[in-house]
């Protein structure tokens, strides 16, 4: 088995705990060492380049020395891979083709986007793969650690070692949540289509209300996005077989049928990207607005004449009009 040494005062030789290596001490890599060390497990090294990486490292890792890759996973019987997406692959292959891995080793990769699969060559070499993504974003501070708490992991394993994934995954206080590979994609990406695009809503939002005139638009924004998202996801476990799902908290014009507050929001926003050049605004209201009002049609939120009305008061999609 792989040394379980280092400075970590953890004692590695406890019952079920494991010298963990650290590649890549970024926001996640650091926090989730951290957690790993909390519950426990000793942290025998951990990798960073860059100035903020070394820093996460003294914060979150006090007393874990920095190494290199080949070294952190010499030394690991857990190596935790929190690497970049588009890198993880050539890690993987370019470990195995140095004989790096172990057999009995495990391999957790915190990827969205991968399961297993991109694991292969550790596997090969006797390693258990894992992968193990939180559906959260992350500081790279000691704040994180706290809403690790409760926190969703998706947890892709063959079914064999699915367990020790699981168990991980409790350790840390996250609750997991079983995604298969073929899955994953569809997975990462509608994880990224909600947190990702609803940070583009708010910073266009914002945008608006300074245009508006309003100075603190975060502060106008955050009690009533607040509220909105709470409803939505709340309402998006509610379901009954017929109930909305997260449509069921959709209030606004569209879900009313007001098409003249429609049609009054798209002259100001087209004002507003006119006279700013800000064009993503009025595109993106037009193509959300599209949707809710598909999705409020569907909900019996609105009959077939209101939605009728709002589609042609938005328009056709661009590629209804070719």
């Amino acid at each position: 088995m792989p040394s379980s040494g280092g400075p970590d005062p953890a004692s590695p030789s406890r019952p079920g705990r494991l010298g963990v290596g650290v590649v890549g001490a970024g926001r996640v890599g650091a926090v989730l060492g951290g957690a790993l060390r909390s519950a426990g497990h000793a942290v025998v090294g951990a990798s960073g380049v860059s100035d903020d990486s070394r820093e996460r490292i003294e914060t979150l890792l006090p007393g874990v020395e920095n190494l290199q890759i080949p070294e952190i996973v010499e030394r690991a019987e857990l190596v935790l891979l929190a690497v970049p997406d588009d890198a993880l692959a050539d890690l993987v292959a370019g470990l195995a083709e140095v004989g790096a891995w172990q057999g009995g080793q495990i391999v957790v990769h915190t990827s969205g986007r991968y399961g297993t699969d991109v694991l292969a060559p550790a596997q090969r070499a006797g390693a258990i793969p894992l992968a193990i993504h939180p559906a959260m974003t992350f500081t790279g501070t000691s704040l994180d650690l706290a809403r690790l708490t409760g926190c969703t992991f998706a947890v892709t394993a063959p079914g064999a070692v699915l367990p020790i994934g699981q168990a991980l995954v409790v350790e840390i206080g996250g609750e997991p949540v079983v995604v298969d590979e073929a899955a994953r994609g569809l997975y990462h990406a509608a994880l990224a289509h909600g947190a990702n695009h609803l940070v583009v809503l708010v910073a266009q939002a914002a945008q608006a209300l300074e245009a508006a005139g309003v100075e603190r638009p975060g502060r106008v924004l955050a009690p009533l996005l607040g509220a909105a998202l709470d409803g939505a996801t709340r309402s998006a476990d509610v379901r009954d077989g017929v109930g909305p799902g997260a449509i069921a908290a959709l209030t606004g014009p569209v879900s009313r049928g007001d098409s003249g507050t429609v049609t009054a929001h798209l002259d100001v926003l087209g004002d507003l990207a006119a006279r700013t050049g800000a064009t993503d605004v009025p595109d993106s209201y037009t193509r959300l607005a599209r949707g809710a009002t598909r999705r409020a049609l569907a909900s019996h939120r609105i009959d077939e004449d209101a939605a009728r009305t709002l589609l042609d008061v938005l328009g056709a999609p661009p590629q209804e009009q070719e």
